[in-house]
């Protein structure tokens, strides 16, 4: 592939080369000057670390436009249709943590080269965004939580006005600080101060949704089927007015236990469990989110007291203020998880 070029020519590139900022740049322009030298394709690709594909796309543009940017600063895809959508799905497929590995996988499969910023720009354009994954149980089961969401679906089309439909979980905060992502000056670090305390409460909730400001939340010494069988006596105490009163629970031992199955019984509490594995079928685990957003994350508690009292004070003060706002969060809007392939 080789290419002619005059002294000057040569001595202009030389001088660009040596001017410019951009890595894409002065790889085109040596690409052209080692052919216009007599290397071979393989001989530029090996000295300048790119594929071979690339150096000859450099040479040619440079040849037939004298073209030595990349279009809009890298940011223009040099994909065609079909690797485009290859790429979407292997992104699909796969997580990486940094852009440039994403270019390293292009250019060592497709021979094109992307910078960073242009990278960015084209995984924006396809629909990507830079995102945490979300962690789900291996071995949950995608077939019982739609059969789960179908059950639930026909009860809440079915339910009597005077019938009631409560989510319940049990949740264990502690002392020790919970610290999490916030907002910090550049430049700067924030020093939270820790606890290693390993004190901890014990507190079961049940909310009816629409209803978030008259959750029942009651604290225990631990939780175990007596606690909740005392728990399905304040949801009745609670729940006076309801016929039946239907409770949503996962499938913990102790909620499974002959006692509290005839506990329920006895009290007209019907109780439909969750799949194995699905607290993504429960919106109160976005209730004890809202908890720690409001009074645990990035707060230093000096004594047992003082955490005993934040919690009471979300559970008693801050819950029934704020409860009629968080309907658009804590709902039945599920979230369906499926298995990677």
């Amino acid at each position: 592939m080789k290419l002619c070029l005059t002294p000057s020519e040569k001595q202009t590139l030389v001088s660009q080369h040596n001017t410019t900022r951009d890595g894409r740049v002065r790889d085109r322009i040596k690409s052209v000057i080692h052919a216009s030298n007599g290397w071979s394709v393989g001989e530029i690709a090996d000295a300048l670390l790119i594929h071979e594909n690339t150096v000859r796309q450099h040479v040619k543009e440079y040849r037939e436009e004298k073209k030595l940017k990349p279009r809009n600063g890298g940011s223009e895809s040099f994909l065609t249709e079909q690797q485009t959508r290859e790429v979407v799905e292997h992104l699909t497929r796969n997580t990486y943590a940094h852009t440039h590995q994403i270019g390293i996988h292009i250019q060592q499969t497709y021979g094109i080269t992307y910078s960073v910023p242009g990278l960015n720009k084209w995984l924006h354009k396809n629909g990507f965004s830079y995102k945490q994954p979300k962690g789900v149980p291996h071995r949950f089961d995608p077939e019982k939580q739609d059969n789960f969401i179908e059950e639930y679906e026909t009860l809440k089309a079915e339910l009597a006005e005077d019938e009631a439909i409560v989510f319940i979980d049990a949740v264990h905060p502690t002392q020790a600080t919970k610290v999490s992502s916030g907002w910090i000056r550049k430049g700067t670090d924030k020093a939270i101060e820790t606890t290693g305390s390993r004190t901890r409460l014990n507190l079961v909730g049940g909310i009816e949704l629409g209803k978030l400001s008259e959750a029942v939340i009651r604290q225990y010494d631990t939780v175990n089927g007596d606690t909740i069988m005392d728990f399905f006596e304040q949801l009745r105490e609670h729940y006076n007015h309801c016929s039946t009163l239907h409770v949503i629970l996962d499938g913990a031992g102790y909620h499974r236990s002959e006692a509290v199955k005839e506990s329920a019984k006895k009290l007209n509490i019907k109780l439909h469990y969750l799949p194995p594995y699905s607290p993504n079928l429960n919106p109160i685990e976005r209730l004890w989110k809202v908890m720690n957003e409001q009074v645990r994350n990035n707060r230093y508690f000096a004594t047992a007291k003082a955490f005993r009292q934040q919690i009471q004070h979300f559970v008693r003060t801050i819950l029934p203020d704020i409860g009629s706002t968080l309907d658009s969060t804590i709902n039945d809007n599920f979230q369906r998880f499926y298995p990677t392939s």
